[in-house]
Parts: C-alpha cells; structure tokens; sequence
C-alpha cells in the first residue's frame, strides 16, 4: 500500500479554539472593558500569556473574583487580543476602513501584545507594522518602536527615513515632534546611520 495516497486534512485546532472562545462554552473567567463584557478560559490563556498565567494562577490572585476589568485598552484590542491568543492569528481587519484606520489597530495590538508578554504577537504586529511605513507616519512609529522596544522595527523605520529624497515631510510631522521631544537618541542614531550610508 502506498502511503502517500493516504490524505491528511489540516489541522484544524485553532479553529476549534476560536469556536471553544466564540461560544463561551465553559468559560471560567470575564472581562470587563470600558462597557464591553468578554468570557474566556482562565487555562487557555495562562497557557499563552505568562502574565495572564500570574494574575490568574499567581499567589496574588483573588480566588474569589470571576470578573476582571482591563484598564487603558479599548474592546475591539481586547476582543482581537484574545482572538489571538484562541487562533495564534492576528484578526481580519475587512471591517476597519482603510490603512489609517488598520495601522492605527496594530499598534494598539502591539502595545497589549507587549502588557501580556505575547512575543509571536508582537513580532506579527511588527512586521505589518513596516509594511505602513510612509513619511508622514514613520517618525510616530519609530517613536513606538522605541517605547516598547521593537528592535526590528526600529530598523525597518530609521532605514525608511534614511532612503527618502526629502525629509521636510517626516520632519513637519506631529510624530516627529513627538519623536524628537521623547526619544532624542532615536534622532542621533538616525543621523549617524545616515551618515555611514553617505560613506560607504
């Protein structure tokens, strides 16, 4: 017999997971965000974030309290944080509109990804991140880049700033105000990393 004839379907565990999260089948644990309730299961997500596995299973839990309020995040991050964290995929963005709109969302994601310890994530965000990169925006997510250390797309950023023509548009930006008032070394490394360029 051969085995190659022998077919395979994909797995399908994170759609079960999805499913398990869309449900609410079982959920032992809920959230509250700004006017928003979100249920979920206190094992599957200890068993993704180290940070929801302390405050969930730590010594400084509340055995009693079923019910969590999130501060400083808004329900559509937390409703797409914990669509990750069921799926191991970032959400579709098909009902935010326009890039403004999707850039503006993954940052969000990149900074909970970082309050709960959830590197793939982040690293996703990153990445998606690079692919917005325009004059007008860069100097504000370099500034975020900085701020929870994203080394690769502190990179991705300096290195778009650096191979522009023209930097009045970077340079008039409000991010780049920001960027110089809040981050001064990111300014001097993009200098000098000009500087080598012109050099080699």
């Amino acid at each position: 017999m051969n085995f190659e004839t022998i077919q395979v379907p994909p797995s399908d565990l994170s759609h079960n997971l999805g499913s398990l999260l869309e449900a609410g089948e079982e959920s032992d644990v809920s959230f509250k965000v700004k006017d928003e309730v979100f249920t979920a299961h206190k094992i599957v997500l200890a068993m993704r974030s180290p940070v929801f596995k302390a405050e969930l299973y730590g010594p400084m839990r509340d055995k009693c309290r079923q019910s969590i309020a999130i501060e400083d995040m808004e329900p559509a991050v937390f409703k797409a944080l914990l669509h990750f964290i069921y799926t191991d995929e970032l959400p579709p963005m098909d009902d935010l509109d326009g890039d403004d709109d999707k850039e503006e969302m993954v940052k969000h994601l990149l900074v909970a990804s970082d309050r709960y310890a959830m590197e793939r994530m982040k690293l996703m965000c990153e990445r998606k991140l690079c692919k917005f990169l325009d004059a007008k925006t860069v100097a504000a997510t370099l500034a975020l880049a900085d701020q929870y250390h994203c080394s690769k797309l502190k990179d991705a950023c300096i290195g778009f700033i650096n191979s522009l023509d023209r930097m009045d548009e970077v340079m008039t930006s409000t991010g780049y105000q920001h960027l110089k008032r809040a981050c001064p070394t990111i300014c001097i490394d993009m200098w000098e990393n000009a500087a080598k360029a012109r050099k080699i």
